[in-house]
């Protein structure tokens, strides 16, 4: 069973989403919150699986409770999936640095909300291939942030490879696809680097790529 928390100060969006998830036999909403200091409350209380956080919120916006979730050791397994109303801006970059594993727009189609809660569930990122060229796009013209070095040189060559290849968008199948290797060990490289780097999960490990130049722009 999945467990989700919704958060949103908006109850129209909040029923709507719980009677589509609870609609499903392997998820479970387990509260509502409408401000992101009462929606760290609960994650702290439920420890659900999967935290669906509106980015822009009275009290505490999505963002803060993305960071202190993400900086809460007992949270380690709370998804943060952050929701907006305005696609790809400034706000969902920093929202994704502060730890969210990817973002979805409210108006996305049922279908498409109840795959991003399953797959940000098992870890992995709601980064699809046209989310990272906007990432892509949105570093061409950034200076790059040196503070990772170190941890990059603790990386192997398989592990840049690997990192390289989710900067892309690449999911766990495809790397070992490209990399000639079997999925698990293309997922154990991935998780590897995660932890060398401290990335809490994929979406920050693309981040972390890009403003480390060990991805660089257009290059892919």
């Amino acid at each position: 069973m999945i467990r989700v928390l919704l958060v949103d100060d908006q109850p129209l969006i909040r029923s709507g989403f719980r009677a589509l998830l609870d609609l499903e036999d392997d998820i479970q909403v387990v509260a509502e919150a409408a401000d992101g200091e009462d929606g760290l409350a609960l994650a702290q209380e439920h420890q659900p699986d999967v935290a669906l956080i509106d980015i822009r919120m009275p009290v505490m916006d999505g963002i803060e409770a993305t960071r202190r979730i993400a900086a809460d050791p007992a949270l380690t397994g709370v998804h943060v999936v952050i929701l907006t109303n305005y696609g790809m801006d400034e706000y969902v970059f920093e929202a994704l640095r502060a730890g969210a594993a990817g973002f979805l727009v409210k108006d996305i189609v049922p279908e498409d909300l109840l795959h991003a809660v399953r797959v940000a569930a098992r870890g992995d990122a709601l980064l699809a291939p046209s989310i990272t060229r906007k990432l892509i796009h949105r570093y061409v013209n950034q200076p790059l942030r040196t503070a990772t070095d170190g941890l990059l040189a603790e990386l192997t060559g398989r592990e840049r490879e690997a990192v390289a290849l989710v900067a892309q968008g690449l999911s766990n199948d495809q790397i070992a696809e490209r990399m000639v290797i079997s999925p698990m060990t293309a997922k154990t490289h991935v998780n590897r680097a995660m932890a060398k780097l401290h990335a809490r999960d994929r979406a920050q490990l693309v981040v972390l790529a890009y403003e480390s130049g060990l991805v660089v722009p257009n290059s892919s």
